[in-house]
């Protein structure tokens, strides 16, 4: 009850101080396994693309994201959890027995939908760092889940990095055809790559946005 009325509150945010463009918001997958891959530039990333799920959905779209942020306090971590339905992943790869993403995958087998950010944290506005790895693994150990990649623009200048006061900001919402697993990691990246370079290119923006 909570997170759906946290989330009606972003839908009126978004909806009165946002302009939104999704485009292909049917390609958006609320039932799982599967996977939603997209750029990283503000924490409205998170909060949007779980807006545009249907209500009655939420509860099966896990965010994924950094432990040793959303978690580092008491406040936070019941927040993170209770709210925001975020299933903490571990940074800097596997230090000890437990694979980091052992609560990936255990979402993915009960049929979740995840929200992942491979490019790791938020970078500047609209510039794509290079992909991490890690969404190659979970594709690999559960290939029925497609990899359905997203890139938002506009929302890093909406919510800047550092900043806690939303500005006014057209913003856009392309939607990539999915991605299976076809066995090999190195092209399942590339192949990534490449739909978010296209993603990126679909729509002449005018220099100040």
């Amino acid at each position: 009850m909570l997170q759906k009325a946290f989330y009606v509150l972003v839908r009126i945010v978004v909806l009165f101080l946002l302009g939104l463009n999704v485009r292909r918001k049917e390609l958006l997958p609320t039932r799982g396994p599967a996977i939603i891959v997209a750029n990283h530039n503000s924490h409205l990333d998170t909060m949007v693309l779980m807006a545009l799920m249907p209500l009655s959905r939420l509860k099966d779209i896990k965010p994924v994201a950094a432990a040793d942020y959303f978690f580092s306090s008491p406040v936070k971590a019941w927040v993170s959890e209770h709210v925001l339905g975020i299933i903490p992943v571990e940074r800097g790869g596997t230090r000890g027995a437990k694979d980091p993403l052992q609560g990936c995958y255990d979402a993915l087998d009960e049929g979740k939908v995840l929200i992942l950010f491979p490019e790791g944290s938020r970078g500047e506005p609209e510039q794509m760092t290079d992909l991490k790895k890690g969404v190659s693994y979970l594709a690999e150990r559960c290939p029925q889940a497609p990899a359905v990649p997203v890139f938002t623009h506009g929302l890093g200048k909406a919510l800047p990095r550092g900043s806690f006061l939303l500005v006014p900001f057209f913003c856009d919402i392309f939607v990539g055809k999915p991605i299976t697993w076809e066995g090999n990691r190195t092209q399942f990246m590339n192949t990534l790559r490449d739909r978010f370079a296209a993603l990126s290119t679909e729509k002449t923006f005018a220099p100040w946005e």
